[in-house]
């Protein structure tokens, strides 16, 4: 149940979670990165120079997955497929711990839960359709739906005027601490995720328990 705010602050109507090293593992990092290439064999130093090159496009919607690889790996002939390659992508995501259960527990108890993602497009929709996302998220806010990207303040003010929230009445919760203070700056109470257990204390310290 909801727990009472401290008396000088407004309750929390919108939580506003990241997906990637929350809900989930992260869709593509340099360890899912380093995992495609011993698999199938490439240089991993080439990989993540083109990588970092292009990925921001991608995630911003601008590129779609098959461009993306052609950058990427298919820049030259492979003894593999892009199927194959895409397949080993998707499998790269798992659930983080109990994360997904607690949130939808959480959402079942009033707050409204969102999503403030950076993601490419193929790889948010087999993460939000593996995962079941829609369960509990009344919006989900992509960097690739909506063309840019976090730190962009822009992105998360989108995500308050989606909820129609002011940022005082809304937490945020992300693994990265650049993310959090950016949010934190705009008046979003910011939790750093770095455990759910730490996560569920410190939403319960704003009134939210599941």
């Amino acid at each position: 149940m909801k727990g009472t705010p401290m008396p000088d602050e407004s309750p929390i109507e919108v939580l506003l979670l990241d997906i990637g090293g929350v809900l989930l593992t992260n869709g593509w990092d340099r360890h899912a990165r380093a995992r495609a290439a011993e698999t199938f064999g490439l240089d991993r130093e080439e990989m993540d120079e083109r990588h970092n090159l292009t990925f921001d496009t991608y995630e911003e919607g601008k590129l779609s997955l098959e461009e993306y690889l052609r950058r990427v790996v298919f820049h030259r002939r492979r003894a593999f497929s892009a199927e194959q390659f895409k397949r080993f992508m998707f499998e790269q995501t798992k659930p983080h711990g109990d994360a997904i259960d607690f949130f939808s527990a959480l959402g079942g108890r009033g707050v409204r839960i969102g999503a403030v993602s950076n993601e490419g497009r193929e790889l948010t929709m087999y993460r939000i359709e593996t995962f079941g996302l829609r369960r509990f998220m009344q919006f989900i806010i992509a960097s690739c739906f909506v063309h840019f990207r976090k730190p962009d303040e822009d992105i998360y003010r989108l995500a308050l005027d989606v909820a129609q929230v002011a940022p005082d009445r809304a937490a945020y919760v992300d693994d990265r601490a650049m993310y959090v203070e950016v949010a934190a700056g705009m008046g979003i109470r910011g939790i750093c995720h770095t455990s759910l257990d730490a996560t569920r204390r410190a939403l319960a310290g704003l009134g939210l328990e599941a």
